[in-house]
Protein backbone atom coordinates (compact mmCIF):
# COMPACT_ATOMS: atom_id res chain seq x y z
CA UNK A 1 0.00 0.00 0.00
CA UNK A 2 3.03 2.08 0.68
CA UNK A 3 3.60 4.65 -2.35
CA UNK A 4 -0.41 4.18 -3.68
CA UNK A 5 -2.63 7.34 -3.72
CA UNK A 6 -6.28 7.05 -2.31
CA UNK A 7 -8.25 9.58 -3.58
CA UNK A 8 -6.23 12.33 -3.04
CA UNK A 9 -4.38 10.81 -0.26
CA UNK A 10 -0.79 9.27 -1.20
CA UNK A 11 0.15 6.30 1.43
CA UNK A 12 3.74 7.18 2.76
CA UNK A 13 4.09 4.70 5.96
CA UNK A 14 2.55 1.91 7.68
CA UNK A 15 1.48 3.15 11.71
CA UNK A 16 -0.22 -0.26 12.83
CA UNK A 17 -2.21 -3.05 12.31
CA UNK A 18 -5.51 -3.73 14.18
CA UNK A 19 -8.11 -6.14 14.25
CA UNK A 20 -10.73 -3.57 11.82
CA UNK A 21 -7.64 -2.93 9.72
CA UNK A 22 -4.30 -1.35 9.20
CA UNK A 23 -3.30 2.79 9.81
CA UNK A 24 -0.94 4.15 7.66
CA UNK A 25 0.37 7.61 7.14
CA UNK A 26 -0.90 9.65 4.09
CA UNK A 27 -0.18 13.06 3.03
CA UNK A 28 -3.25 15.02 2.26
CA UNK A 29 -2.37 16.41 -1.03
CA UNK A 30 -5.79 19.03 -1.16
CA UNK A 31 -4.99 20.67 2.47
CA UNK A 32 -1.12 19.47 1.83
CA UNK A 33 -1.02 18.56 5.62
CA UNK A 34 -0.39 14.71 6.82
CA UNK A 35 -3.08 12.31 8.13
CA UNK A 36 -3.63 8.83 9.35
CA UNK A 37 -5.69 6.46 7.02
CA UNK A 38 -7.42 3.66 8.57
CA UNK A 39 -7.99 0.89 5.83
CA UNK A 40 -10.35 -1.86 6.01
CA UNK A 41 -8.66 -5.12 4.95
CA UNK A 42 -10.19 -6.46 1.69
CA UNK A 43 -11.71 -9.76 3.17
CA UNK A 44 -13.38 -7.43 5.79
CA UNK A 45 -15.13 -5.45 3.15
CA UNK A 46 -16.20 -8.18 1.47
CA UNK A 47 -18.79 -8.27 4.49
CA UNK A 48 -21.82 -5.84 4.32
CA UNK A 49 -21.32 -6.48 8.36
CA UNK A 50 -17.91 -5.49 8.91
CA UNK A 51 -18.11 -2.72 6.49
CA UNK A 52 -21.16 -1.05 8.65
CA UNK A 53 -19.14 -1.83 11.48
CA UNK A 54 -16.10 0.22 10.04
CA UNK A 55 -18.90 2.72 8.94
CA UNK A 56 -20.44 2.58 13.17
CA UNK A 57 -16.38 3.28 13.92
CA UNK A 58 -16.30 6.29 12.01
CA UNK A 59 -19.62 7.79 12.99
CA UNK A 60 -18.86 7.21 16.67
CA UNK A 61 -15.85 8.92 16.95
CA UNK A 62 -16.95 11.58 14.45
CA UNK A 63 -19.47 12.39 16.95
CA UNK A 64 -17.39 12.85 19.72
CA UNK A 65 -15.79 16.25 20.61
CA UNK A 66 -13.21 16.17 22.84
CA UNK A 67 -9.56 17.54 22.60
CA UNK A 68 -8.11 14.08 24.11
CA UNK A 69 -9.94 11.95 21.18
CA UNK A 70 -8.89 11.63 18.23
CA UNK A 71 -10.46 13.48 15.21
CA UNK A 72 -12.21 11.62 12.15
CA UNK A 73 -11.97 14.15 8.87
CA UNK A 74 -13.81 11.50 6.62
CA UNK A 75 -15.12 8.14 5.48
CA UNK A 76 -14.74 7.41 2.37
CA UNK A 77 -14.61 4.16 -0.78
CA UNK A 78 -11.95 4.52 -3.83
CA UNK A 79 -12.08 1.48 -5.88
CA UNK A 80 -13.57 -0.49 -3.97
CA UNK A 81 -10.90 0.02 -0.80
CA UNK A 82 -12.84 1.68 2.20
CA UNK A 83 -11.19 4.02 4.73
CA UNK A 84 -11.19 6.27 7.23
CA UNK A 85 -9.01 9.63 7.44
CA UNK A 86 -8.50 11.08 10.47
CA UNK A 87 -6.20 13.35 12.87
CA UNK A 88 -2.63 12.00 12.59
CA UNK A 89 -1.49 11.60 16.24
CA UNK A 90 2.27 11.62 16.99
CA UNK A 91 4.16 10.39 20.26
CA UNK A 92 4.19 6.86 22.12
CA UNK A 93 1.65 4.46 22.91
CA UNK A 94 0.96 4.06 26.60
CA UNK A 95 2.48 0.06 25.97
CA UNK A 96 5.98 1.93 25.04
CA UNK A 97 5.84 5.01 27.59
CA UNK A 98 4.99 3.04 30.60
CA UNK A 99 8.09 2.15 32.44
CA UNK A 100 8.52 -1.36 34.12
CA UNK A 101 8.43 -0.08 37.60
CA UNK A 102 5.53 2.14 36.72
CA UNK A 103 4.53 6.01 36.67
CA UNK A 104 5.44 8.17 39.36
CA UNK A 105 2.06 9.85 41.11
CA UNK A 106 2.79 12.90 38.70
CA UNK A 107 3.36 11.40 35.56
CA UNK A 108 0.15 8.89 36.31
CA UNK A 109 -1.83 12.01 36.97
CA UNK A 110 -0.65 13.88 33.57
CA UNK A 111 -2.24 10.84 31.86
CA UNK A 112 -4.87 9.58 33.88
CA UNK A 113 -6.96 13.01 34.28
CA UNK A 114 -7.21 14.20 30.66
CA UNK A 115 -8.05 10.04 29.81
CA UNK A 116 -10.63 9.72 32.63
CA UNK A 117 -11.82 13.50 31.19
CA UNK A 118 -12.38 12.16 27.52
CA UNK A 119 -13.97 8.86 28.81
CA UNK A 120 -15.65 10.50 30.77
CA UNK A 121 -17.29 12.72 27.89
CA UNK A 122 -17.74 10.12 26.04
CA UNK A 123 -20.06 8.60 28.40
CA UNK A 124 -21.51 11.57 28.25
CA UNK A 125 -22.66 11.38 24.44
CA UNK A 126 -23.61 7.38 24.87
CA UNK A 127 -20.56 6.10 23.88
CA UNK A 128 -18.33 3.57 25.62
CA UNK A 129 -14.94 2.56 24.55
CA UNK A 130 -15.01 -1.38 25.48
CA UNK A 131 -11.03 -2.10 24.42
CA UNK A 132 -9.25 0.81 26.20
CA UNK A 133 -5.95 -0.26 26.70
CA UNK A 134 -2.37 1.04 27.03
CA UNK A 135 -1.57 0.42 23.09
CA UNK A 136 -5.09 2.57 22.16
CA UNK A 137 -3.86 6.05 24.18
CA UNK A 138 -1.43 7.77 22.54
CA UNK A 139 0.69 10.42 24.60
CA UNK A 140 2.22 12.74 22.13
CA UNK A 141 5.54 14.83 22.03
CA UNK A 142 3.92 17.45 23.97
CA UNK A 143 2.98 15.63 26.11
CA UNK A 144 -1.11 15.03 25.24
CA UNK A 145 -3.26 12.48 25.83
CA UNK A 146 -5.28 11.04 22.42
CA UNK A 147 -7.92 8.33 23.44
CA UNK A 148 -7.36 6.51 19.69
CA UNK A 149 -9.45 3.34 18.11
CA UNK A 150 -12.75 3.09 18.71
CA UNK A 151 -13.26 0.31 16.67
CA UNK A 152 -14.82 -1.34 19.38
CA UNK A 153 -17.10 1.26 20.82
CA UNK A 154 -20.88 0.61 21.66
CA UNK A 155 -23.31 3.47 21.73
CA UNK A 156 -25.29 3.46 24.34
CA UNK A 157 -29.57 3.96 24.70
CA UNK A 158 -30.17 6.09 27.86
CA UNK A 159 -33.44 4.18 29.13
CA UNK A 160 -34.68 7.54 31.09
CA UNK A 161 -38.21 8.64 30.30
CA UNK A 162 -37.42 12.71 29.53
CA UNK A 163 -37.81 14.60 32.46
CA UNK A 164 -38.24 11.83 35.02
CA UNK A 165 -35.91 12.32 37.42
CA UNK A 166 -36.93 10.06 39.52
CA UNK A 167 -35.72 7.37 38.14
CA UNK A 168 -31.93 6.21 38.21
CA UNK A 169 -30.27 7.23 34.72
CA UNK A 170 -29.70 3.33 33.44
CA UNK A 171 -27.58 2.83 30.12
CA UNK A 172 -28.23 -0.09 27.34
CA UNK A 173 -26.69 -1.49 24.89
CA UNK A 174 -27.82 -0.37 21.76
CA UNK A 175 -28.12 -3.58 19.28
CA UNK A 176 -24.84 -3.29 17.15
CA UNK A 177 -23.38 -6.28 18.52
CA UNK A 178 -25.02 -9.66 18.57
CA UNK A 179 -26.16 -10.38 21.95
CA UNK A 180 -23.64 -12.95 24.46
CA UNK A 181 -20.99 -11.86 22.11
CA UNK A 182 -18.02 -10.48 23.59
CA UNK A 183 -15.35 -8.08 22.38
CA UNK A 184 -12.33 -6.47 23.54
CA UNK A 185 -9.10 -7.32 24.53
CA UNK A 186 -9.62 -9.38 27.90
CA UNK A 187 -7.41 -7.93 30.76
CA UNK A 188 -8.83 -4.22 29.53
CA UNK A 189 -12.26 -5.01 29.47
CA UNK A 190 -14.75 -2.79 31.01
CA UNK A 191 -16.21 -4.52 34.33
CA UNK A 192 -19.72 -4.07 32.67
CA UNK A 193 -18.73 -6.06 29.62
Amino acid sequence: MIGKTLAHYEITALIGKGGMGEVYRARDTRLNRDVAVKILPAEMAASPDRRARFQREASTIAALKHPNIVTIYSVEEEDGVHFITMELVEGETLTKTIPAEGLSLDSFLEVAVPLTDALASAHGQGVVHRDLKPANIMVTHEGKVKVLDFGLAKALENTVPPGDLSMSPTLTYAAATNAGVILGTAPYMSPEQ
